[in-house]
């Protein structure tokens, strides 16, 4: 049995996945991610191979799986911003951008919207099994919810634009994991551009 590293079995696993998720972080701005194998994250993590196989069969599932911890947190809170029906679509919007693009900067997130992210994304399931279906069905509800309320324009087909427009959301992302810098501006430019494409008077 391996040894516990912390004070229960649960912290001992979160200090596990943090472990595995800054060990795929540094070794992806070293090498190739095709290049990268279980043995080599095992390694960086400190972790015998035998062992990081209870955690993942394999590099595609290990991704996943850290994707989804790290994605829980954005989905709660864009969850909770969706669901304040009293507030204007328009202002929903803007807070569920701000959240996506802040999430982006966590250390297993920032896997999935690093430059040159294309194979690890490619290891993550599409729609609907993707880690980050829930947030595309809240911001769909809040796109109807404008539609109806006459905020945004009528629009003929709102699951394209919701695609769309998350390329722009993933765009920011991406330059924000260039120059971290650059995250106050390019918050604001990937929402006025959001909300530029939906609302019926555009300011």
């Amino acid at each position: 049995m391996p040894r516990i590293r912390a004070a229960s079995i649960g912290e001992h696993n979160e200090m596990v996945w943090a472990a595995l998720a800054e060990a795929l972080r540094q070794l992806v701005h070293e090498q190739d991610y095709e290049s990268i194998t279980m043995g080599h994250i095992a390694a960086r993590a400190g972790l015998a191979r035998n062992t990081l196989y209870n955690y993942a069969r394999d590099k595609r599932a290990l991704v996943l799986a850290l994707t989804q911890r790290a994605a829980r947190p954005a989905i709660e809170q864009v969850a909770a911003i969706a669901a304040r029906s009293a507030d204007p679509a328009a202002d929903r919007i803007r807070e569920i951008v701000e959240a996506v693009l802040a999430a982006s900067t966590d250390p297993a997130m920032h896997l999935m919207f690093r430059p040159g992210s294309g194979p690890i994304v490619a290891d993550v399931p599409k729609e609907p099994h993707s880690p980050f279906h829930a947030i595309v069905v809240e911001v769909h509800n809040v796109v109807r919810d404008g539609m109806i309320r006459g905020e945004f324009r009528d629009l003929d087909d709102v699951p394209l634009l919701v695609q769309l427009l998350s390329g722009v959301v993933r765009a920011g992302a991406e330059c924000i994991g260039r120059d971290p810098a650059t995250f106050t501006a390019t918050v604001s430019a990937t929402c006025d551009i959001v909300l530029a494409s939906l609302l019926r008077n555009p300011r």
